[in-house]
């Protein structure tokens, strides 16, 4: 291990053979992943404001996604990192500048430094898709172009600002209303941005009041700069990458990045790996080249176990949580009951370095019960006194920080929802 040390003591430096690698068993890929994502140990103090931001810079973007079962997904991602934390302190980022939103892998909370990565898609939207509605832009161009006066002239605005039309209840979340479509369509091209939320619902504004310091003229890095450190920022996130999993992060377009790979360890800012059972070329980013050798061997493994949620970075694309963790993931609450396997909002388990098994959970705030509906494990895991010990604290602590401190198991392996109900 001490030479895996002395090569990726080089990389870091740039001084490596970029096209030589070190082979390394798929724990250490693992190992290096969950150190990239903050998930390597559970966490040793208590959490502060400061923390949420820094576990957002260390993902790079923090999924939102509205689903309140649980608690929201943006909030219990940063929850299976720094534990215990107050939400307010995210909303409070957001709208005190260090936080904005916009489409970077789907709609997230990305560090206001990194603004200038994002806005090549902002001036030219039109590679977005469903996400840009340049028809409706098109048809309605002249209301949406009065409605960002308006909103210039009078304040910030919220979707639910604007009444229906007299008889219209909508029809789910899909069936906005015309002026919700025009903020979204001012949202995508950047004339609007969030400038914060109120009981988890936007507030629009015009971009030069959220953002007064920036300037296009000044401030826009090159497309093919952006899109460099988009990249390289992936790289940092995911600790150990593949040319497959380059595009999904920021959703890049969709081509060949196993030369962009290269390059990138060329100017010493990854390490080419092999990885037991790959194909593929991997690569380490250098902030972690550091811990290849102890990642190798062992001395270094994740002891965290904690829930995930279903839109967690470690399970969003599935090749990867399968390539990485042998674990099938996909998201079913957007499925009809009748065609989902595991249930609505399932959440993944993760123990000491492994994806050992998914949860439907729900937290019935009034009763103040943290309701496991089921609780699957994958196949070959074996129950132990340590696992059981595991589960029960991981458990606990979701359930306390839901305000739901009294647990609940319906469906689980043989003994186990007993074992993990005892005191």
């Amino acid at each position: 291990m001490r030479e895996c040390s002395a090569d990726s003591a080089d990389a870091a430096s740039g001084t490596a053979d970029t096209r030589s690698s070190l082979t390394l068993p798929l724990t250490a890929a693992r190992t290096l992943h969950l150190a990239a994502q903050g998930l390597l140990a559970p966490p040793r103090r208590k959490a502060t404001k400061d923390d949420v931001l820094d576990a957002i810079r260390r993902m790079a973007q923090l999924q939102i996604d509205t689903i309140h079962v649980v608690a929201r997904s943006p909030y219990f991602v940063l929850f299976s990192r720094i534990g215990a934390f107050e939400p307010a302190w995210l909303d409070a980022h957001l709208a005190e500048g260090r936080l904005f939103e916009y489409w970077s892998h789907e709609a997230c909370f990305v560090p206001i430094e990194d603004y200038g990565l994002l806005r090549h898609r902002m001036l030219d939207p039109s590679g977005m898709g469903w996400k840009y509605a340049a028809d409706w832009h098109t048809q309605y161009r002249d209301e949406i172009d009065a409605l960002l006066q308006r909103i210039r002239t009078e304040g910030a605005v919220r979707s639910a600002d604007f009444a229906r039309a007299e008889g219209d209840k909508g029809n789910g979340w899909w069936d906005w209303k015309p002026e919700k479509r025009h903020l979204e369509v001012l949202f995508a091209t950047g004339a609007l941005m969030v400038a914060e939320r109120r009981n988890f619902q936007r507030v629009y504004d015009v971009a030069e009041r959220v953002l007064p310091t920036w300037s296009d003229a000044r401030d826009l890095p090159p497309r093919a700069q952006a899109e460099r450190t988009l990249l390289l920022r992936t790289c940092q996130a995911l600790g150990v990458i593949r040319a497959d999993w380059a595009a999904d992060y920021y959703r890049l377009p969709r081509r060949p990045y196993v030369d962009a790979l290269h390059a990138l360890a060329d100017a010493g800012e990854l390490l080419p790996v092999r990885v037991e059972g790959w194909k593929q070329d991997a690569f380490v980013h250098r902030d972690f080249a550091a811990l290849i050798g102890d990642a190798a061997n062992g001395t270094l493994a994740s002891t965290a176990t904690t829930l995930l949620s279903p839109f967690d970075p470690v399970v969003w694309d599935r090749k990867r949580a399968v390539a990485l963790f042998d674990f099938d993931y996909a998201i079913e609450c957007y499925l009809p009951a009748s065609k989902r396997k595991y249930g609505y909002f399932v959440l993944p388990i993760l123990n000491r370095g492994r994806l050992i098994g998914r949860i439907d959970a729900k937290a019935h705030r009034a009763q103040q019960v943290f309701e496991v509906k089921s609780l699957h494990l994958e196949p070959g895991v074996r129950v132990s006194g340590r696992l059981v010990a595991d589960l029960r604290r991981a458990l606990q602590r979701c359930a306390l920080w839901h305000g739901t401190p009294e647990l609940s198991i319906g469906a689980a392996p043989d003994g186990l929802a007993a074992a993990l109900l005892a005191e």
